[in-house]
């Protein structure tokens, strides 16, 4: 691939990010978000976990256990997440989502679903695009699990 198209490839995809959370943020604080991206996407991971622990969600969201202690104090502060003592094992502690965290959740995946519809209606089903951003899903989470970045 020549310096030029490297080039290229690296601004779109550097500028495709960017715009999505540019839009996200837009669109939860026209509908009355208040929240950070950093928190949505801590809300998103907890839902989505299967055991609510901290060690599986800190895992799942690629940040350190203290990192996410830090968001999940705030998101307790706000009222969106509470700190459950496990009943068979007193030492472990679930996260539950309060309903105006459900709520939260209801307008991210509104986002999500309007971005793919637009993006569909856009270039259509092409199975070929479709594979060639699952390959780019794939290199990064590769990059990611074998810790070459950071």
């Amino acid at each position: 691939m020549s310096a030029n198209a490297r080039y290229h490839v690296n601004e779109l995809i550097v500028d495709i990010f960017n715009q999505i959370l540019t839009l996200e943020e837009r669109y939860h604080t026209l509908r009355g978000t208040e929240l950070s991206m950093s928190e949505i996407h801590t809300l998103d991971a907890i839902h989505s976990s299967e055991t609510k622990q901290m060690s599986d969600v800190a895992r799942d969201l690629n940040i350190t256990q203290g990192t996410l202690t830090t968001t999940i104090k705030r998101l307790e502060n706000k009222g969106y997440v509470k700190r459950v003592q496990d009943t068979l094992d007193r030492r472990i502690y679930r996260l539950n989502l309060e309903d105006s965290a459900l709520l939260v959740l209801d307008i991210h995946e509104e986002f999500h679903n309007e971005m793919i519809e637009g993006i569909i209606s856009q270039i259509g089903n092409d199975e070929k695009l479709i594979q060639s951003i699952a390959e780019l899903n794939k290199f990064f989470k590769n990059l990611i699990e074998d810790k070459k970045i950071g």
